[in-house]
C-alpha cells in the first residue's frame, strides 16, 4: 500500500501576503476556493512537485509562522540560491555538508524551508 503525502498546512498569519510570496517563487497557484466567511482554501505546489501547501489562517491549530523544515530537493544549490535572491528572498549563503547542499529561507511568517542539492553517496 502506497502512503503519499500530498498536502502540507503551513500557517500564516495573512493569505494574500503569504500566496502572493510563494507565488512569486514559483509555486503554481492551484486553487483559491472561499469556502465561507471564515474559511479559504489556499493550495499552492513547488515547481515539479507532487506535495503542495495549503495556506492556513484556522485549520489547524499551528500558530503563524510555526513550521521548521519543509524540504524540497532541488539540482543546482547555487542557481536556487540566485533565483530566490532575484526575488527579494532573504536565503544562504550555500550549506555545504557530506549529505548535500543547502540552501535556507523563511516565508513573510518564519515557516522555514530548506532547498537540498543532492551530492553522490560515497561508501
Amino acid at each position: 500500500m502506497d502512503w503519499k503525502i500530498e498536502l502540507l498546512a503551513v500557517p500564516v498569519s495573512d493569505i494574500d501576503r503569504a500566496k502572493d510570496f510563494y507565488v512569486s517563487i514559483g509555486f503554481s497557484a492551484d486553487h483559491d476556493h472561499r469556502v465561507s466567511d471564515e474559511i479559504r482554501f489556499v493550495q499552492l505546489t513547488p515547481p515539479g512537485s507532487a506535495c503542495s501547501i495549503v495556506l492556513d489562517s484556522n485549520f489547524t491549530e499551528m500558530p503563524a509562522g510555526s513550521v521548521k523544515g519543509i524540504q524540497c530537493v532541488v539540482a543546482d544549490a547555487d542557481a536556487a540560491l540566485a533565483f530566490l535572491r532575484e526575488r527579494g528572498v532573504e536565503a544562504g549563503p550555500v550549506d555545504e555538508t557530506p549529505w548535500g547542499r543547502f540552501v535556507y529561507f523563511s516565508d513573510p511568517d518564519g515557516n522555514g524551508w530548506a532547498l537540498q542539492q543532492l551530492v553522490p553517496y560515497e561508501s
